[in-house]
C-alpha cells in the first residue's frame, strides 16, 4: 500500500491541482491516490488506514491530518471506540489463544498510535468515553508484558498532567475575566487608585514587549489544533440523525487568545487616552511605538498588531494635536509592515522570513513566531469554506486536509516555542488585570483631552457624560 508523503513533500506552495481528478486515480481498498498521495476514501477506509498491523504503521503525517479532520465527520469518542473495535478484532488480542508472537509484534504500534494521539490532542480525553476506551485498549495491550505497561502507565501520567495543568490554566483565565472591571468605574469609586501607567510600572519599552511575549507563548501553548478545526464544524450533509455542532464547538482556550488581542487594544488606547496634558499622552504614543518596535523585532507580530489596531481606534486616532508632537515616522514603518492591502503581503512577508530564521535558530529567541492570529484563523476559515468536505461520490476530500494540516502543523511548531525572557510578575500583573476603559469611556477621555470638533461629536459628548459621569 502506498504510503502517505510527508509534509515536506505534499505540502509544495503549488495549492490544488484541479486536473488530478481527471487523471487515471490508483484505488486501493476504497483510498484513491495520484502519483502516490492519498487525495479521497472513503470513511471507513481511512479509519482503517489509521490502524496499524504487523506489517504496516502510518505515516505521522497522515496520523495528525486524519485525527485533526476527522471531527468534522465523527465524534472524537466515536472514531476512538472504531480504532479500538478493529485494534481488538484484527489483532485477535481478545483471543487468550492468539500468538504471543503476533501481539508483541503488533502491540508497540498501537501503543505508539495511542501516544501520538494522547501527546498531540490531549483535549480529546476530557471526554470520559475517550479515557474508558484509551485504559481499556491500553490494558489489554500490557496484559503480558511489563514493558509495555510501563509505557502505558508512562502515556497516561503524561496526559493526566496536560489536562490537569489547562484545568489549572482554564481556572486562572476565569479568575482573571471575572475581576475585571471597567477603568471608569474604578477612576469615580476610588480616584486614587488609578495613580500609576504603564510607564511607571515598566519604563523600558523593550522589557514590556518581551513580558507580552510571555504572554502570547503561554496563550498559544494552550489551543489545541483541533480547536481550528472545531471553530467551524457544521453538521455534516452524510449524517442523518445527529447534530452535535454546539457539543464538538470546544474552542475556548483559542476564544481567550482573542479576548487578549482585544484587551492588548483596549489597554493601549485607554493608556493614551487617560494623561491629562498633551505631552504625556504623545509621550506614550511614542512608548507603544517603540514596544511594538521591539514586538516586530522579536517576531511577535499578534500584539505588535494589537497595538497598532489600539492605536489607529478612532478615540485615539482624532487626537490630532497629541499626534502632532509626536515623532511618527517609526509608527509609519509599523503600519506599512501590516498594510492590509494585497491580503497582508508585507506582514506575509515578515512572517516567512521570521519562519524561516526560526528554522535555522540558534537560540530560543530567534524561534519565536507568534502569527497576528485573527489573519491565521481567517485564512483557516477560507480553505474551509472554500473547498467542499466530500466529493461528489461521498468520499472524504483528504487534498483539501492535507492542506489544512499544513497550515496547523506550522501553528503548532510556534506554539512549543519556550519563551526564553525572564518573567516580571508585577509587570504580567498589570498587562493582564488592569482595568481598561470600556468603548464609550475610551471616547469620553478623548473629548475630555481635545474637545469635539463637530456637532456630531458635541452631541456624543454631552450624551457620554451624561451617562457615564452623570453630568450635563
Amino acid at each position: 500500500m502506498p504510503q502517505t508523503p510527508p509534509f515536506s513533500a505534499m505540502f509544495d506552495g503549488s495549492g490544488y491541482n484541479r486536473n488530478l481528478y481527471q487523471a487515471a486515480d490508483d484505488s486501493c481498498g476504497g483510498l484513491y491516490y495520484h502519483d502516490n498521495n492519498l487525495l479521497s476514501g472513503s470513511l471507513e477506509a481511512l479509519i482503517q488506514h489509521l490502524v496499524p498491523n504487523v506489517d504496516y504503521y502510518p505515516d505521522r503525517t497522515y496520523i495528525f491530518t486524519f485525527l485533526l479532520s476527522s471531527r468534522l465527520f465523527m465524534h472524537p469518542y466515536e472514531l476512538m471506540a472504531k480504532v479500538c473495535h478493529l485494534c481488538v478484532e484484527h489483532q485477535r488480542l481478545s483471543d487468550p489463544n492468539s500468538d504471543k508472537n503476533q501481539i508483541r509484534k503488533i502491540a508497540p504500534k498501537i501503543l505508539q498510535l495511542l501516544t501520538e494521539w494522547t501527546e498531540t490532542f490531549p483535549y480529546d480525553f476530557r471526554d470520559e468515553r475517550m479515557m474508558r476506551n484509551l485504559k481499556d485498549l491500553a490494558h489489554r495491550i500490557a496484559s503480558g508484558e511489563e514493558t509495555y505497561r510501563k509505557n502505558v502507565q508512562q502515556m497516561i501520567q503524561c496526559l493526566i498532567r496536560k489536562l490537569a495543568a489547562l484545568s489549572q490554566y482554564e481556572e486562572v483565565l476565569a479568575k482573571i475575566s471575572s475581576t475585571s472591571t471597567d477603568r471608569l468605574t474604578v477612576l469615580k469609586t476610588k480616584p486614587q487608585s488609578i495613580q500609576r501607567d504603564i510607564i511607571t510600572v515598566c519604563s523600558d519599552p523593550y522589557t514590556l514587549a518581551q513580558q507580552l511575549t510571555h504572554i502570547e507563548l503561554e496563550r498559544l501553548n494552550y489551543i489545541g489544533p483541533e480547536e481550528f478545526v472545531q471553530a467551524f464544524v457544521q453538521k455534516d450533509p452524510l449524517d442523518n440523525d445527529k447534530s452535535c455542532y454546539s457539543e464538538r464547538k470546544k474552542t475556548r482556550n483559542l476564544e481567550a487568545y482573542v479576548e487578549w488581542f482585544n484587551r492588548l487594544s483596549y489597554l493601549v488606547a485607554t493608556e493614551i487616552c487617560m494623561p491629562v496634558k498633551k505631552k504625556h499622552r504623545a509621550r506614550m504614543i511614542e512608548y507603544f511605538i517603540d514596544v511594538a518596535r521591539e514586538c516586530f523585532n522579536i517576531g511577535n507580530f499578534n500584539s505588535l498588531m494589537a497595538i497598532i489596531s489600539g492605536m489607529n481606534m478612532s478615540p485615539v486616532s482624532r487626537l490630532k494635536k497629541t499626534w502632532a508632537k509626536v515623532k511618527t515616522a517609526k509608527f509609519d514603518v509599523l503600519e506599512h509592515q501590516m498594510d492590509p492591502s494585497s491580503n497582508f503581503y508585507n506582514y506575509r512577508t515578515a512572517l516567512r522570513g521570521a519562519a524561516q530564521r526560526s528554522l535555522t535558530a540558534h537560540s530560543s529567541r530567534e524561534k519565536i513566531v507568534i502569527p497576528f492570529f485573527s489573519l491565521l484563523i481567517k485564512d483557516i476559515y477560507f480553505l474551509n469554506e472554500g473547498c467542499a468536505n466530500r466529493l461528489p461520490n461521498g468520499h472524504v476530500n483528504f487534498e483539501k486536509f492535507w492542506e489544512l494540516a499544513k497550515q496547523v502543523s506550522e501553528f503548532m511548531t510556534w506554539k512549543q516555542v519556550e519563551c526564553p525572557f525572564e518573567r516580571d510578575r508585577k509587570i504580567l500583573q498589570y498587562l493582564l488585570t488592569v482595568p481598561v476603559f470600556s468603548e464609550d469611556a475610551l471616547y469620553l477621555a478623548s473629548y475630555e483631552s481635545e474637545g469635539p470638533e463637530n456637532h456630531i461629536e458635541k452631541d456624543r459628548w454631552k450624551s457620554l457624560r451624561s451617562s457615564l459621569l452623570g453630568r450635563v
